[in-house]
């Protein structure tokens, strides 16, 4: 690396957790914080006016979500890299962030000198990852799809146009109980913990198309 010092943009919608990171950065004479946005429409408009060298980029943000931002800023050609830095590590945020074009995905609960380690090798361009995304992520390489069954595609589709259990249950001729266990055999499947995960996991690989 050169002496020229990595410029960065800081972005998540808690300003309380935007102050704690430039913390970290500031009196670093390998970083400059450039700025700071709130959500990702005001991090894809302060990249392209700032030229940073890596984003630091939240996910779960109003407005516009950072795997939204991630995208916009490669149509756009933006050169910065993104590093997420997040306090989720679930399939449904892990893998499209790095689709989408993410260089490295990194927790909030990362040691200082983690942080500024994985921010340099962002900069180089190497990918970064946290030691439980990278598990996760081996995990779908090494995991054979498992298909999902006829029932549990029903299932799935019904969840995704708002059902509860009980009504899915009444629409299939099924038990509530059926269905619960299905669903669990779903998330299995899929990697997923909840419904909302499941539904994203699904249109992301194709199971459910918007009709």
């Amino acid at each position: 690396m050169s002496d020229t010092p990595i410029r960065l943009l800081i972005v998540d919608d808690h300003p309380i957790v935007r102050d704690g990171i430039r913390g970290m950065f500031t009196g670093d004479p390998r970083f400059e914080v450039l700025g700071e946005a709130g959500d990702g429409a005001q991090a894809v408009d302060l990249a392209r006016a700032l030229d940073p060298d890596v984003v630091l980029m939240d996910l779960r943000m109003p407005r516009m979500d950072g795997v939204t931002a991630i995208r916009e800023l490669a149509r756009l050609g933006v050169r910065a890299r993104v590093l997420v830095l997040t306090t989720y590590d679930t399939d449904s945020d892990v893998l499209p962030a790095i689709e989408a074009g993410a260089t490295g995905y990194l927790l909030k609960d990362a040691a200082r000198e983690e942080l500024a380690r994985g921010v340099e090798a962002a900069a180089r361009g190497e990918a970064v990852l946290s030691p439980s995304v990278a598990t996760r992520l081996m995990g779908q390489v090494r995991r054979p799809a498992d298909p999902l069954s006829g029932r549990e595609l029903e299932i799935l589709r019904l969840v995704a146009q708002g059902t509860t259990n009980r009504e899915a249950a009444a629409r299939l001729f099924i038990s509530e109980a059926t269905v619960k266990t299905h669903l669990l055999h779903i998330y299995a499947k899929l990697g997923v913990n909840d419904r909302a995960a499941a539904v994203a996991v699904a249109y992301q690989r194709g199971l459910l198309t918007v009709e």
